[in-house]
């Protein structure tokens, strides 16, 4: 069995950057400085507007999971993106940093995600989130074999929005500790943890680590 140091689990999101200005944004109908979600046809709009775009793999677990793959650990990264130009770079792209994705890119479904972060010349920065297919993961995107596998499973606590991230989330966990390995969550943010209170204090009691700021464990107890 192919193990890997670190895996991660979690939504896979594209960040996509550009620069501009207040009249651009005032232009495009985007709310300067908060973080809006938008849909499918505002998201595909936005994208083709945006000045100079630069763009690279994100997520809050994908992060963290690539960070330690550029140090030289083996890791891996368990995500869903959209056989689209977007879903197949990122897949490239979290590779070409030394992280394995393990599934490949799906066709005839939603967009691949992305947040497209505009900045403005003073440092704000204008989101535009599209969630799109990463929140449609669920169990058949966790291969036993690499959840199996791992040495340490890092969860992403958003996934227990829905319940079949929540399902995927928890067969990870499974196959992890069956194997040998050990897995922890991170809380996400307070508001992700408020949701999800009683099912986190629950599920925390089986985890091997729990990654929080003040607010979050705040917010859990």
């Amino acid at each position: 069995m192919t193990t890997h140091q670190i895996v991660g689990i979690g939504n896979a999101i594209v960040d996509v950057i550009g620069r501009c200005d207040d009249a651009f944004l005032a232009r495009m109908g985007i709310d300067k400085g908060v973080m809006q979600l938008i849909e499918t046809e505002r998201a595909e709009y936005l994208y083709a507007q945006m000045p100079e775009r630069r763009q690279m793999p994100g997520g809050s677990v994908a992060n963290t999971v690539a960070g330690i793959g550029a140090l030289g650990l083996s890791t891996a990264f368990i995500g869903r993106v959209n056989d689209d130009d977007l879903g197949r770079y990122y897949a490239e792209a979290m590779r070409a940093v030394g992280t394995d994705f393990v599934n490949p890119p799906r066709t005839g479904e939603l967009p691949t995600s992305r947040s497209m972060i505009f900045v403005s010349p003073d440092g704000e920065r204008s989101m535009n989130t599209f969630l799109g297919i990463s929140t449609d993961l669920d169990e058949a995107d966790v291969p036993e074999a690499v959840a199996g596998g791992a040495q340490i499973l890092f969860l992403e606590g958003y996934l227990y929005d829905k319940p079949k991230g929540k399902a995927a989330f928890e067969r990870a966990a499974q196959a992890a500790r069956a194997g040998g390995g050990r897995a922890g969550i991170t809380l996400s943010d307070p508001f992700c943890v408020d949701r999800h209170r009683a099912d986190f204090r629950e599920l925390v009691k089986s985890l091997d680590f729990v990654i929080g700021n003040e607010h979050e464990w705040r917010s859990l107890y």
